[in-house]
């Protein structure tokens, strides 16, 4: 069985939805340009603790096509301010295991500070907007489902109430 990808590629712009593990030397070679002085990768990890909590895993879920289309806007926009001469984004969906990949995002520009400044926006950019949401699975207890933010509030998950349904 191959890789299963749901992407995107345009006007220098590659972004991308997976299940399969992430590989950073695929994305950096999307962006890799004689044009460019330098390349800038990105790799988000899965950390083993959060707010002091022992985590076990992320679980990534997204609504794909409006999550590519914010992911191209997003790389679209950062490439023509940034004057960049390409940009990569792909984000893992999921099951994703402590020390893994979750995202990758890698931007080409003539100038090193150029793709600084773009691959960080990048990041923060999908974060804020690319309809992609995380389950933390914290070992010894339930998970917290959140919006795909930094410190942003979760949502406790527990068992259904079966009183609830009848």
């Amino acid at each position: 069985m191959g890789v299963e990808i749901s992407e995107i590629k345009e006007d220098s712009c590659y972004v991308g939805l997976t299940d399969d593990l992430l590989n950073l030397n695929e994305v950096v070679d999307r962006v890799r340009s004689p044009q460019a002085g330098a390349i800038v990768m990105f790799a988000g990890t899965t950390r083993d603790n959060f707010g002091g909590k022992p985590v076990k895993e992320l679980q990534y879920s997204a609504y794909k096509p409006l999550a590519l289309r914010t992911m191209l806007s997003i790389c679209k926009d950062i490439r023509a301010k940034h004057g960049l001469v390409s940009i990569a984004m792909v984000h893992r969906l999921g099951t994703v295991p402590i020390g893994e990949e979750s995202i990758l995002i890698a931007v080409s520009a003539p100038h090193r500070q150029a793709a600084w400044r773009a691959g960080e926006q990048a990041l923060e950019d999908c974060k804020e907007r690319v309809e992609v949401w995380k389950k933390e699975e914290f070992e010894g207890e339930g998970g917290i489902w959140r919006a795909n933010r930094d410190g942003a509030p979760g949502q406790s998950i527990s068992e259904p109430d079966s009183t609830l349904n009848p």
